[in-house]
């Protein structure tokens, strides 16, 4: 098919959880893949950096030097959720909805645990404190893949 001149193709798929996905395109299927999965990938990153999570789009700043100062805050402060929600979940799983989906992201579960350490129960901070300043392991991956500095 073409679209104001350039040949575009047309790549469609089911998920993993059934939804169908067509994407619009002029790269192969095979490298339109491979770059949804990491443009998905940032999407729910900045989703969770904003309404959905940290809602970083209600901050007043707007100086550059603080803002960058910001992000980082944030995207350490995600990092440390996601790292905290992968670990809960090989001891304590999400539990799967109806439709598929798991009823929280790992950032959340992570998130959600880490407020609750923090509030509620200091005497677990210790814990989540250790879990935080051990290397990162990504699910799927062995222990020994993770490159520790």
């Amino acid at each position: 098919m073409f679209v104001f001149g350039e040949l575009m193709r047309v790549v469609a798929t089911r998920s993993p959880t059934g939804d169908l996905v067509i994407i619009a395109t002029d790269f192969s299927a095979r490298k339109t893949w491979k770059l949804y999965k990491q443009r998905w990938s940032i999407e729910c990153t900045f989703s969770s950096f904003k309404k959905r999570g940290f809602d970083l789009e209600r901050t007043g700043i707007t100086e550059r030097s603080r803002l960058q100062r910001l992000f980082g805050l944030v995207t350490l402060a995600w990092m440390f959720c996601l790292r905290l929600g992968v670990w809960l979940s090989q001891t304590w799983p999400i539990p799967v909805l109806k439709h598929g989906r798991r009823a929280v992201s790992l950032v959340r579960h992570g998130a959600q645990h880490l407020v609750d350490a923090l509030r509620w129960k200091p005497e677990q901070f210790m814990a989540v404190l250790e879990v935080l300043i051990q290397a990162f392991c990504p699910p799927g991956a062995a222990e020994s893949e993770v490159v520790t500095y």
